[in-house]
């Protein structure tokens, strides 16, 4: 069993910031790719970005410049540093994580945490 436990959500003003945390624990060999998407009701889920295991990053141009995605391998963690927020990046923050539970197999499980909720006041 793996599980990612978020945190970090909260209620900000328009130009504010907050960092996202995502902890995985659990049944883990190794790590891949770690991500943060997000969610509005009635809209697609949609990648916010992404980092792999060597340290590439992917981010939404409309994030591009205020959120930075990073991971602490020691402790399973990935972080959303996100800056100048915006009210229209208010959204369910949903972290992910490719896990290679077993050492004999290549494959890799996406894993999401709970979510956390980002409202960003104007």
């Amino acid at each position: 069993q793996v599980q990612l436990v978020e945190s970090g959500g909260g209620l900000v003003q328009r130009g504010g910031a907050l960092r996202l945390s995502c902890a995985a624990s659990g049944s883990i060999f190794s790590i891949n790719a770690m991500g943060w998407y997000r969610q509005v009701p009635g809209k697609e889920r949609e990648l916010v970005a992404r980092i792999s295991g060597g340290g590439n990053t992917y981010d939404l141009d409309s994030v591009k410049g205020r959120f930075t995605i990073s991971r602490d391998n020691a402790k399973n963690t990935v972080y959303l540093q996100m800056n100048s927020l915006k009210p229209e990046d208010t959204a369910v923050y949903y972290c992910n994580a490719d896990v290679q539970i077993y050492s004999y197999s290549d494959s890799f499980r996406r894993y999401w945490g709970q979510g956390t909720q980002v409202t960003v006041s104007s």
